[in-house]
């Protein structure tokens, strides 16, 4: 691996309907990552895109009376625009349906066959569509999947084909045990680590192309088509080349950041498929918690749905990058309505930072005080935060400093001082300048835009021409 380059991916998401903010916690910290990085000087390769096949875009395209490839290829231009509002750095945006993608899943899923990994049997099966896995008796709560209530369980009867995933239960927990970062937060790893000691079971890896015929065809077998989960998961493979090494041995292995509802699927599942195609596993995987509102799972029954470009429509791309990245929680779940997102805009953006950049604008354009050279050349610096992958308290870091340059203006008084003290007023301005930088070029990889708005009034002297964060 070269280590001046870095790999980061996200998940795929599901085209089957708009994104939620949980699709955008996990964009925007992933940027936030790979942004950080470049400013370290790596080569950044950021995935991220959707998944376009299994039986949920199926029966959506279905209901809508449309063919599955016009229903993906007009939610693909509909999901890549609102991952383009958050304001996502991505290098590559992965379509599962794309040519490339699929003759790689296809050269995938024939290194596992070479392996002996992959056979054929009958099976039975309990199914949830909504996560696109079998369940378990003991998975169900009243008959029904607990992340996909009201959601009617399919039952599966039909030859399929199955990856040997038993096969790799004492590598894969060879792997947790050598790597005790591998999952992050430990308390993931733990669970994963349990769920694999008590056994795996082979899952099947494909679907009868009569009954479901939306995917990538099985290599030598026209009559099956592969499991949506055993073709997305290349993505992070094919995204980068693979099966050409040239360019895949420059990125691999990759940082991947995923919820929790993905634990089994990326740290396990993945990492056997891994070993059976005899690559290296990932780098390290960082498992989210959910986002709930009011204490409830957000649904459209019951309205409390939550959609992260109403925020930014409203209130701007950068005051929804600060919420998730300052209040919600990265490992554990949270709690978000539209009432705390206000408050907190109100009280911290608009009449915090905002405000505060104006002042000081206000009273450097006013009394002609340019910020130093030494200012104006300031530079990005290693944050520690960061470098633990910890946006929040990077987010905390850095308001600390804005509540310190509110309490200096207070203090000093420039536009007081000014008709008294003018040195001394230009000095404490000079000063304010200075902190107001550091503060900008600090935000740079958590609120891009922000941070690039200050730097221009520093350099140009001049106050915003619009209130930062000013409602639209």
């Amino acid at each position: 691996m070269n280590n001046n380059k870095f790999y980061i991916t996200t998940t795929l998401a599901y085209v089957n309907a708009d994104l939620h903010i949980g699709h955008a916690a996990e964009f925007i910290r992933a940027d936030v990552l790979a942004r950080y990085k470049r400013k370290m000087g790596y080569d950044v390769f950021f995935n991220t895109g959707v998944d376009e096949h299994g039986q949920k875009i199926l029966n959506t395209a279905r209901e809508l009376d449309e063919e599955p490839q016009a229903f993906v290829d007009k939610m693909f231009e509909r999901v890549k625009s609102q991952v383009d509002k958050m304001n996502i750095s991505y290098t590559s945006f992965t379509r599962t349906t794309d040519k490339l993608h699929k003759q790689s899943a296809q050269a995938f899923w024939k290194k596992c066959e070479e392996n002996g990994d992959i056979y054929k049997k009958a099976y039975k099966t309990k199914y949830c569509v909504g996560c696109e896995l079998e369940k378990t008796d003991s998975e169900l709560v009243n008959g029904e999947c607990p992340l996909h209530p009201g959601k009617q369980i399919e039952e599966i009867e039909e030859e399929n084909y199955f990856f040997r995933f038993s096969k790799y239960q004492g590598l894969l927990l060879e792997v947790y045990k050598n790597n005790p970062d591998f999952v992050i937060p430990d308390f993931r790893l733990n669970e994963i680590s349990k769920f694999v000691g008590r056994g795996l079971k082979d899952f099947s890896i494909s679907r009868l192309k009569d009954k479901m015929p939306w995917g990538v065809s099985v290599p030598g077998d026209e009559q099956h088509v592969m499991y949506v989960w055993f073709d997305a998961l290349v993505n992070y493979i094919s995204a980068i080349g693979w099966p050409e090494e040239k360019e895949f041995s420059k990125w691999w292995p990759v940082f991947q950041v995923a919820g929790k509802d993905n634990l089994r699927q990326q740290s396990a599942m993945w990492q056997a498929m891994l070993m059976s195609a005899g690559l290296k596993p990932s780098k390290q995987i960082h498992i989210f918690g959910f986002i709930n509102s009011d204490g409830q799972k957000m649904s459209k029954s019951l309205g409390n749905v939550i959609n992260p470009l109403d925020i930014i429509n409203e209130y701007g791309t950068d005051a929804l990058r600060y919420y998730i990245l300052s209040h919600v929680s990265m490992y554990d779940d949270s709690d978000v309505t539209l009432g705390k997102f206000k408050e907190i805009y109100n009280g911290n953006l608009a009449n915090g930072l905002g405000n505060l950049v104006s002042r000081i604008m206000k009273m450097a354009e006013t009394y002609e005080v340019k910020a130093d050279k030494g200012t104006l050349s300031l530079e990005f610096c290693q944050n520690s935060d960061l470098d633990n992958f910890n946006p929040n308290k990077a987010m905390e870091d850095i308001w600390e400093k804005i509540q310190y340059l509110d309490r200096f203006i207070q203090k000093t008084e420039p536009f007081k001082k000014i008709k008294v003290d003018k040195e001394g007023a230009i000095r404490d301005l000079k000063e304010a300048l200075h902190h107001l930088m550091g503060i900008a070029v600090s935000l740079g990889p958590l609120l891009p835009d922000t941070s690039e708005k200050i730097i221009d009034c520093v350099k140009q002297n001049k106050s915003p021409e619009n209130p930062l964060f000013l409602r639209k």
